[in-house]
């Protein structure tokens, strides 16, 4: 097995796990990185991975740092399902488009704000990290699974998630 770390180690943010096992490349939460321009620098960065590569992701709760980039996983070519509580697909269907509103307008406030300050640098729009609608279009490869119930999300892979007791929704997955 192999795991490698792609945010939340030596920071709070970002948490954002690839575990490679008997042929199964999975993610543990795809979050985005808070903070300020650093963290925004990070969140536009490409994954350390391809997302067409991974099998599927389990995700452990709501929380933007942990779930605010799996609409550009998504985006960027991840097929899979994500596996996570009811509670949190409940969460994630306001949270997301949100957030996919949010990138929207800080987009459309940077490019107005470098237009009016007319810099020499050519010209080419700020694109928002990830859309309305990719994030809605992100919410169709959410699935349910119930607190205590073992999954088999790829033949060498079971897990069952356990409640954490962190928020709503919240797992712990084994």
């Amino acid at each position: 097995m192999k795991l490698t770390f792609f945010g939340a180690a030596r920071e709070v943010t970002g948490s954002c796990y690839l575990v490679e096992a008997e042929g199964a490349r999975f993610l543990v939460d795809c979050g985005m990185f808070q903070g300020g321009r650093e963290a925004r620098e990070k969140n536009r960065q490409a994954f350390g991975f391809d997302p067409g590569t991974i099998d599927f992701v389990l995700l452990t709760h709501a929380h933007i740092d942990h779930s605010g980039l799996l609409p550009r996983l998504v985006a960027l070519g991840f097929k899979g399902t994500i596996h996570t509580t009811r509670a949190t697909c409940d969460l994630l269907a306001v949270m997301l488009p949100d957030a996919g509103h949010i990138q929207e307008r800080e987009a459309e406030s940077a490019n107005y704000r470098r237009f009016k300050s007319r810099k020499k640098a050519p010209r080419h729009d700020i694109a928002p990290l990830y859309t309305v609608e990719q994030a809605r279009s992100s919410l169709k490869s959410l699935k349910p699974v119930g607190y205590d119930q073992e999954i088999t999300p790829h033949p060498a892979v079971r897990c069952v998630f356990r409640d954490a007791g962190h928020i709503l929704g919240s797992a712990i997955a084994e």
